[in-house]
């Protein structure tokens, strides 16, 4: 694809009006909002002349047919996306969605079957692709910081209860789950890109002070299959808000504090006795040749992951995340769940088709659709 990429934005919500501008930056590839769609006439109206689109619908079916995208933002509250996503790659068009990319992992399959490529599929995990995971990760990759065997992974947000009643929030239909889902996802994704392949997950979810159908606060012990063992929480219950993703390697600790994205200032390293060289390899994988995504992004962005997003749909390749590693984040959410709701450990068998949180994080059966 060498001609500039079409782009239409479903959903023009906050989401969207903060992050679409980002799809057609400047960049190698060149790329434009061409069409919006939204059941809200107003929104739609406001985004259409804050991003320049030229056309504006209420009925995605039409968007599709008229507008002819090659690739869809989709901004949509979470229980939207598996039908939404299907019409679109069922049209032809790519689509790129926000976390989560459905409400359960039954409903991720479905689309991934539609997804083999071209149209593709890809899900929004922005922080993968700041410049300091991307140090990490080579650092982590080259064995100078030794083995990984000790990980904390904390989203302890403030949400208040006004959040909780938006319709489609904190409920299993439409959500697809409370904050494990809709706030930690990134930051659990983020240890997982790094750490690998998770093997058991034993897990606490806890409605503690808001009015809602699904947990307010989670925690988990996840262990992976190269050793490491992590302790997971998510609140949306913490007054003093913080991401906070902490590794301690055999030879350095490695540190980033933030709340919704970091900066190459926000990652701390701290080496073992004896291992101060770790400081010298981590100042040159931060300031170092890297690729184009991170490389011009000092911190943990969406215009990081949307540049390879187009980059890959120029040259016909899919785009990040690929989609058995989206997989592996939703199936780790899934296992956190089934794990709070039994009081047992979970493997990913405990969450593979058959099961009853494969079908719905709540673990309810699933209609027949």
């Amino acid at each position: 694809m060498d001609e500039e990429i079409r782009i239409a934005v479903v959903g023009t919500g906050d989401v969207a009006m903060d992050h679409a501008a980002a799809l057609t930056a400047p960049g190698p590839v060149r790329a434009r909002i061409v069409a919006a769609a939204d059941t809200d006439r107003a929104r739609l109206d406001a985004f259409l002349a804050k991003h320049g689109a030229p056309a504006g619908y209420d009925d995605l079916d039409v968007l599709l047919d008229r507008a002819r995208p090659d690739l869809v933002y989709l901004c949509t509250p979470p229980g939207l996306h598996r039908d939404q996503a299907l019409a679109c790659l069922h049209s032809g068009a790519s689509v790129l969605v926000e976390k989560p990319p459905a409400l359960s992992l039954r409903e991720f399959d479905e689309i991934a079957g539609a997804a083999s490529g071209p149209p593709w599929f890809a899900t929004v995990f922005q922080h993968r692709f700041g410049r300091g995971q991307a140090a990490l990760k080579s650092l982590a990759a080259s064995g100078a910081l030794g083995r990984p065997l000790l990980a904390v992974c904390h989203t302890t947000w403030f949400r208040d209860q006004s959040y909780f009643d938006v319709p489609w929030r904190g409920r299993w239909d439409t959500e697809g789950g409370g904050p494990t889902m809709g706030l930690g996802i990134h930051q659990m994704d983020m240890m997982l890109d790094l750490l690998g392949e998770w093997t058991e997950v034993q897990a606490v979810t806890r409605t503690q002070a808001r009015r809602t159908e699904t947990e307010d606060v989670s925690m988990a012990h996840v262990t992976f299959a190269n050793g490491a063992v992590a302790s997971v929480v998510n609140s949306s219950l913490s007054p003093r808000q913080e991401s906070y993703l902490r590794y301690d390697f055999e030879y350095a600790t490695v540190e980033v504090t933030h709340l919704y994205g970091y900066r190459d200032e926000d990652w701390r390293v701290t080496p073992a006795p004896r291992h101060d060289r770790v400081l010298t390899e981590w100042k040159a994988a931060m300031t170092g040749p890297q690729d184009a995504g991170a490389a011009h992004n000092s911190r943990s962005g969406h215009w990081a992951q949307f540049a390879k997003v187009l980059s890959g749909l120029r040259e016909g390749t899919a785009p990040p995340v690929p989609l058995a590693e989206s997989r592996r984040t939703l199936a780790m959410v899934a296992a956190l769940y089934a794990s709070g709701a039994s009081g047992h450990p979970v493997k990913p068998s405990d969450v593979s088709p058959g099961t009853p949180f494969y079908d719905s994080m709540s673990g309810r059966r699933a209609a027949s659709s």
